[in-house]
């Protein structure tokens, strides 16, 4: 497999050294309003926010500042759209635009008040065979009471090729999925959806063998097939062969999809989740868990999700590396990127399973063995830093082909890339299993047991 070139472009360090000084003054950071944040802007991305930490400028220690702000990820095309060079257009610039008091809105206007704006030259090109620095430094942003203002960043660019996967077609329809290297798309994988009609235990597949369904055990010890009367959603299950037609990783529900009482959504107090397995062992072992719920809040809901690692596929405390929400209406990106995030790389304390054993009976088409350490290797006890996969998701009732982005450092074969393609269909099929459930299903969704 040949990896697709990716920039990583991070703006780290941020502080904001400056003058405090009584009301009267416009220019300065006021005692009484110290907090400050910035916009950070880059050419045709979605604009970032990140918090500035403020050091009077009288102080004679600093702060140690590592805190990383901002990322944005640029592939071969973005680069060479920003790079491009015309008569009217610039040499690409990150720009930020400092702000005193707290980010956000009130009453439809921005909070804030504009302190200082920066602008940093880039040199995209140089930067993807190498790591390049276009700052590390201060600043001086301006002048107050007679004092100069400084403005402390760091911003870098470093290669960070991927891989690439596109779903040729909805998840549940079983489709292709091939990985994408510049105009080249080559077939590597095939994935099969099931529903599993719970009153007969059996499996309903447009084509997959009904003897490769998940370890009963593993049900029991990660989620629950529990009989519950009324609104649920349940059985799903998709399965990722690659072209030989062997079973290399898999995506199954196991806590149902239930409306909270009095409602027709899944609450975030009692999520749906899919248990993500990889093969080991001549068996299916527990990889990762996926939580997923419906979001309440502004004006439009939103799909909400927690991803955790399982170490070693044991049944104890999962190691939670994504928390974040989806528009429903427009969708999104669901994305791991490792120190990004309060919550990624923390040990789960909303659990700990008991139950179950590796030992889980071995499907009849038994699944062959991955890389060895299953993927957790840059993961655990390594402080690895960084990009490690993303997922488009489509919005409700939009035709969804996942494309799917995975960092070289965690694809050692194809059975790695797998566990990550099945890891997408789960929080693709997650926006229809969360649902409204006064909404229609689609077609391919329904069986028996399903709402």
């Amino acid at each position: 497999m040949d990896p697709c070139p990716f920039i990583r472009l991070t703006i780290n360090n941020l502080a904001l050294k400056a003058p405090q000084a009584a009301k009267t003054s416009s220019s300065v950071v006021h005692p009484s309003s110290s907090t400050c944040f910035c916009k950070i802007k880059l050419k045709n991305f979605p604009p970032q926010t990140a918090a500035v930490p403020y050091i009077p400028l009288e102080a004679t220690q600093f702060p140690e500042i590592q805190t990383l702000a901002a990322t944005f990820h640029l592939s071969s095309s973005d680069v060479a759209r920003l790079s491009s060079r015309s008569i009217f257009a610039s040499k690409p610039c990150l720009k930020i635009f400092i702000y005193t008091g707290r980010a956000g809105a009130a009453c439809g206007v921005n909070s804030g008040r504009p302190l200082a704006e920066v602008s940093v030259p880039l040199d995209l090109a140089g930067a993807q065979g190498k790591q390049c620095v276009f700052h590390n430094g201060w600043i001086t942003v301006g002048k107050g009471a007679g004092k100069e203002s400084s403005f402390h960043l760091n911003v870098k660019a470093e290669p960070d090729p991927r891989f690439v996967f596109q779903f040729e077609g909805e998840p549940e329809c079983s489709p292709q999925v091939v990985q994408i290297q510049g105009s080249i798309r080559q077939p590597v994988f095939t994935c099969k959806f099931s529903c599993r009609n719970t009153g007969d235990r059996t499996m309903r597949s447009r084509s997959l063998p009904p003897e490769t369904s998940v370890p009963r055990s593993w049900l029991n010890s990660f989620g629950s097939e529990r009989e519950r009367p009324g609104k649920e959603r349940k059985g799903w299950s998709i399965t990722v062969h690659d072209l030989s037609g062997s079973p290399v990783a898999m995506a199954s529900i196991v806590t149902p999809f239930v409306a909270s009482p009095g409602s027709d959504r899944v609450s975030r107090s009692n999520p749906g989740s899919w248990l993500i397995l990889r093969p080991g062992d001549g068996t299916w072992k527990p990889w990762g868990r996926l939580e997923a719920w419906r979001e309440r809040g502004g004006a439009t809901d939103g799909l909400g999700y927690r991803f955790e690692l399982i170490p070693d596929g044991s049944s104890g405390a999962g190691i939670v590396l994504t928390e974040s929400s989806i528009s429903s209406h427009r969708g999104g990106k669901f994305s791991i990127e490792l120190g990004s995030s309060p919550t990624a790389g923390s040990v789960s304390r909303t659990r700990r399973r008991s139950g179950g054993s590796s030992g889980g009976t071995s499907p009849a088409s038994s699944p062959r063995g991955g890389s060895g350490d299953y993927g957790y290797g840059l993961w655990l006890g390594s402080g690895y830093k960084g990009f490690v996969m993303s997922a488009s998701v489509e919005g409700e009732g939009k035709c969804s082909k996942p494309c799917v982005e995975v960092s070289v450092q965690h694809v050692s074969c194809m059975e790695d890339a797998a566990a990550y393609v099945a890891l997408s269909a789960a929080i693709d099929l997650s926006m229809d299993a969360c649902r409204l459930f006064n909404q229609r299903m689609r077609k391919e969704l329904c069986s028996e047991s399903l709402g």
